[in-house]
């Protein structure tokens, strides 16, 4: 079927910025086949480029009407074009927190690129996929990009056995996702399309069937392996311990943010006939994920498991604002993403640095940095404070606003176990804190007498020094101005088909 020629520039229009991204590891990929990565400057430059570029076409297009697109399988509107922002974000963040680490290490840099964005183009399209097939497809293109990085350390035994793990759960995980999708193709007599499925399943009356309650389960459990929501966790501490940790950075916000964005569409859409349901399941999930998360945190002597439990918390306190399934709720989610992006890279950015100086993780290690080391144990604290949800630190603001959403609908007891745990976090928090700055012996120990403190800060060799920089002035001061953000992102989602389908 030909296409008209104005249709096909709209469709153009609308993927353009998932396209910029892969022409960008296309460029790299021709380039390193002539030169054979004899610069690699240039593969940096094009990787950030290309992201910028994409986030730029997704700001002029933040207040574009509503688009439905490619026979119905990919609609375009204010709420996937935040998400789709937040992510090129976050991997232009990476990026640079990788180049030293890449560079030390002796990791390909091209193929480390190619996949870095190639996961970032999956997770954009996730976003914006409005048909099953669409995706599963752009959900697999993520989840295979980062099981190739968890890997990508070939002659670490633990990255590749993380890579393993990491594959066979995600496998598990994915299969139970299409299974739940092909119950919901039965049960709309034949149909992918999301709108297409709801009207089917009103036609057929299987609204409250049993059918429709598994392919419930099964999409909910699928997505909580994906988003690492307990009691489907268990692969992500070992997952953050083995892989290469500017891979953990990256997985640790970008698949989290597609994933959100992903649950948010389905259950809000496609299980719009029984809301109940899915925000009691949620509310258990994400209570069971803040506190297990935060008290198997306090035991870890690794700062990789530490924050990898760490992270299992944030999300049980992110999935808030979708339970609350309001315009406020989103607003809260949407903004405290986008501040944990600068407070969890930067925390990810000082422990790359120190792990590149010393050779070790163990959090005992960290006793008496502040001696050696003062900038970089000042923005670690300002990183964890924030994450712990200290004033005043971009982190505060963010729980203060998403937990009076919460707050505000009646869903008391999910806030007060999310406070309360929220406290337990700033212990094992501190405890680091306590470590850097105050130190028993006068002697340091033997990793941090053989560190090597650089006093150039813009060099190419220390650009995760500017990485940590940008994170920790973001994780400073970028709650002050949460009622702009508010305001703002809150004007933008009125504009947007989800909301209306609310």
């Amino acid at each position: 079927m030909e296409l008209e020629l104005d249709t096909f520039f709209s469709y153009g229009n609308t993927i353009l910025p998932e396209c910029i991204p892969i022409f960008g590891l296309l460029i790299i990929f021709l380039t390193d086949l002539v030169f054979t990565g004899k610069n690699t400057t240039i593969f940096y430059f094009t990787s950030v480029i290309s992201l910028l570029i994409s986030s730029i076409i997704l700001l002029f297009q933040w207040k574009t009407e509503p688009i439905i697109s490619f026979s119905g399988s990919f609609q375009t509107d204010s709420f996937n074009r935040i998400f789709q922002i937040l992510i090129t974000l976050s991997s232009m963040i990476c990026i640079p927190m990788a180049v030293e680490y890449t560079e030390c290490t002796g990791m390909p840099i091209p193929e480390f690129l190619i996949f870095i964005l190639a996961a970032t183009a999956g997770g954009m399209v996730l976003c914006s996929a409005n048909d099953l097939i669409t995706i599963f497809v752009s959900l697999e293109r993520l989840s295979l990009c980062s099981y190739l990085l968890c890997s990508f350390a070939k002659k670490d035994v633990r990255s590749n056995e993380a890579a393993m793990k990491y594959l066979l759960i995600g496998g598990l995980s994915s299969s139970i996702i299409i299974y739940g999708f092909s119950w919901l193709y039965g049960l709309s007599g034949g149909e992918t399309n999301i709108q297409r499925i709801i009207n089917g399943i009103s036609d057929t009356q299987m609204s409250n069937s049993t059918g429709m309650f598994i392919a419930f389960l099964c999409i909910t459990i699928g997505l909580a392996f994906k988003l690492s929501l307990v009691p489907f966790h268990q692969w992500t501490p070992d997952i953050y311990e083995g892989s290469p940790t500017p891979v953990v950075a990256f997985l640790s916000i970008t698949s989290k943010i597609a994933g959100i964005a992903l649950i948010t569409r389905i259950f809000n859409i496609i299980f719009v006939f029984s809301p109940n349901e899915w925000k009691l399941i949620l509310e258990i999930l994400a209570i069971a994920s803040m506190i297990l998360g935060n008290l198997v945190a306090i035991t870890q002597t690794n700062i990789k498991r530490m924050l990898a439990y760490s992270s299992i918390s944030q999300i049980g306190y992110i999935i808030i604002g979708l339970i609350a399934n309001n315009l406020n709720g989103y607003d809260s989610m949407i903004i405290y993403t986008f501040f944990y992006i600068f407070m969890n890279l930067g925390t990810f950015a000082c422990v790359i640095l120190f792990s590149l100086r010393t050779g070790t993780d163990n959090i005992r290690d960290y006793e008496g940095l502040y001696r050696k080391d003062p900038l970089l144990s000042i923005s670690l604290t300002i990183c964890l404070l924030s994450l712990g949800g200290i004033p005043p630190f971009t982190g505060f603001f963010g729980k203060l606003y998403l937990f009076w959403c919460g707050w505000q609908i009646g869903l008391y007891f999910l806030v007060i176990i999310a406070l309360i745990t929220s406290i337990i976090s700033i212990y094992y928090y501190l405890k680091i804190i306590k470590l850097m700055l105050y130190s028993k012996d006068k002697l340091l120990n033997p990793y941090l007498q053989t560190y090597i403190v650089s006093h150039t800060l813009f060099k190419k060799k220390n650009s995760i020094e500017s990485t940590i920089l940008f994170c920790t002035l973001g994780s400073t001061f970028l709650g002050f101005f949460i009622n702009p953000f508010f305001y703002f992102i809150q004007e933008n989602l009125k504009l947007s088909i989800f909301m209306n389908t609310l």
